[in-house]
């Protein structure tokens, strides 16, 4: 069976996969309440490192449940056994490596937001760098293998069936999670630039990774986004403010008034 035939979809979901989905839409709907406080901030967003990780946690629910979801149903399709608490499990061990994550992601935002305050040059490049990182990456094998892993994950289900404890699908949920880290660091390093608590950049990703792991063409798509990832590298050489979690327009507000 091709790795394309055997992407997991959302005709494979279970009721209890489902409830993912329940859990990112109220996930979504924090974040949309929280986004307006947060608006056109830049960097970490003043937030300590606690609140930012459990900030972090909350975006990650949002934007990465629906897309674990399909592999979710095809695992308990295939272990028919108390679906809901092993569907549970998994999805608590597939956000705890998202979780954990947000400790590189909050060092980035941190270091970057230090570095560009008040250097819009700095922010240019730093901002040019993530995305032409992100649009390299697309190209290459490594994330190549971690998609075929995405998309193809029979193997690992069937390799997982010997996976033992009371932990079992916690792990089995981390191991996942680890693959789609693979997948999709590069993407949330790109948020950092769009700006953490960008909606629409977040929507936009979330589509993206979805269409990667479950579209018929989804692989092909990767080379696809890597060429307009580098593309934006180039626009926003130019055009810094497509940056905005990385460049902050000039406040023209307390400027003074000419001629007095």
């Amino acid at each position: 069976m091709s790795s394309t035939a055997s992407a997991p979809t959302f005709r494979q979901l279970t009721l209890p996969a489902s409830v993912l989905l329940v859990v990112a839409a109220g996930a979504w709907v924090a974040v949309l309440v929280m986004s307006g406080g947060m608006r056109g901030m830049t960097g970490t967003m003043g937030l300590s490192f606690g609140a930012f990780l459990a900030v972090w946690a909350l975006m990650m629910a949002a934007m990465m449940l629906p897309t674990v979801a399909p592999f979710a149903g095809l695992f308990t399709r295939t272990f028919g056994s108390h679906r809901t608490r092993r569907t549970m499990q998994l999805a608590a061990g597939y956000l705890l490596v998202w979780t954990l994550a947000g400790v590189p992601a909050y060092l980035l935002a941190r270091l970057a937001g230090s570095v560009v305050e008040g250097r819009p040059a700095a922010a240019r490049m730093i901002a040019v760098a993530i995305f032409a990182g992100c649009g390299v990456y697309q190209l290459t094998p490594a994330k190549e293998r971690c998609l075929v892993k995405c998309r193809s994950p029979l193997g690992s289900v069937l390799r997982y069936a010997n996976f033992r404890g009371r932990l079992r699908d916690v792990r089995v949920g981390m191991h996942h999670g680890l693959f789609c880290l693979g997948c999709c660091w590069a993407f949330m390093a790109a948020l950092i630039a769009l700006g953490l608590m960008n909606v629409v950049a977040m929507v936009v990703l979330t589509a993206v990774v979805l269409l990667e792991k479950t579209w018929e063409w989804g692989r092909a798509l990767r080379v696809g986004l890597g060429v307009v990832a580098l593309a934006l590298a180039m626009a926003v050489a130019f055009q810094p403010s497509l940056a905005a979690g990385l460049y902050q327009a000039p406040d023209t507000r307390q400027m003074p008034m000419g001629g007095s």
